[in-house]
């Protein structure tokens, strides 16, 4: 293992030959502890959205990765959280081909942390779950209850031992995939722009990304996007839109008074208590 790390490119990717937009792609993903490697400093290069105040960081690159000066420990760290979101990677695909069996579930996506392959050995697997239009809530409650019987860990909510939980914290309806204008920053375009898909039904990914193509903005690299059309399901039966609404209410009385700045409506259930986005953008200022 050491003769690994004895590699060293800078005569290839000479450090300056960076620009500012690199530097500030770096010390967005400093924030996490994720040094990059030349590959990942081209699909992450920064936007003009993105930005950095300190023009004066140091940069120096070593064992393949880049990172800000005096921060070589975190090339090691990501090297480790590599190995670990190796596991929990195993445990979300196998959630995936359960989920995939439940009706009204359409995709099933890989989000935070684990996407970029940068979970601690602590954290839980985040999911996203698409859902067939207007079936949101029954999709949920189904899923919920399957990988309950099936004896998947699930994380609820003010769960402190979070470690290889599931944690099913966004559900969108096919026909709400797009952020609103107020929600778009720097981080909220990484998080979507990092997803990996498990499940992906009627090409509901490669929508998803249309209808988010606004991330471009901030990371012009991350993604492709191509308009795909898909089968959206038209208005369901009655008995299926009763049963859409009961399921929604009963879920709705169950988490009303847990309720803080969670998003719940009939397309969307959206919880994240703490705005990390906020978190993140602070401490991209300071940098």
């Amino acid at each position: 293992m050491t003769q690994l790390f004895k590699i060293d490119l800078k005569e290839i990717y000479p450090l300056e030959t960076l620009s500012e937009k690199n530097i500030a792609s770096l010390a967005y993903h400093d924030i996490f502890d994720y040094p990059l490697t030349p590959q990942e400093l081209v699909r992450w290069e920064a936007g003009k959205k993105v930005t950095t105040k300190n023009k004066s960081l140091t940069i120096n690159f070593r064992n393949g990765f880049y990172f800000l000066a005096g921060r070589e420990a975190s090339v090691l760290k990501r090297l480790l959280r590599k190995r670990i979101s190796a596991r929990k990677q195993q445990i979300a695909r196998k959630a995936g081909q359960i989920l995939q069996f439940v009706p009204g579930v359409k995709a099933v996506f890989v989000t935070g942390a684990l996407a970029m392959g940068n979970a601690s050995g602590d954290s839980d697997i985040d999911l996203l779950v698409v859902t067939r239009k207007g079936r949101l809530w029954t999709s949920r409650l189904i899923s919920l209850l399957l990988l309950k019987m099936i004896g998947f860990p699930v994380r609820k909510f003010g769960d402190k031992n979070q470690k290889d939980k599931l944690c099913l914290n966004m559900w969108l309806d096919e026909g709400s995939l797009g952020w609103s204008k107020e929600d778009r920053n720097c981080y909220t375009a990484h998080e979507i722009a990092q997803v990996v898909p498990l499940i992906n039904k009627d090409n509901i990914y490669e929508r998803f990304v249309w209808e988010n193509k606004w991330v471009r903005a901030f990371w012009p690299n991350a993604l492709k996007a191509t308009k795909q059309q898909g089968e959206v399901d038209k208005k369901g039966s009655f008995l299926g839109n009763l049963f859409e609404s009961l399921a929604r209410k009963l879920q709705f009385i169950y988490m009303r008074r847990k309720i803080t700045r969670e998003v719940v409506t009939p397309t969307r259930a959206l919880f994240h208590p703490h705005d990390w986005g906020k978190v993140v953008l602070s401490r991209l200022t300071l940098r």
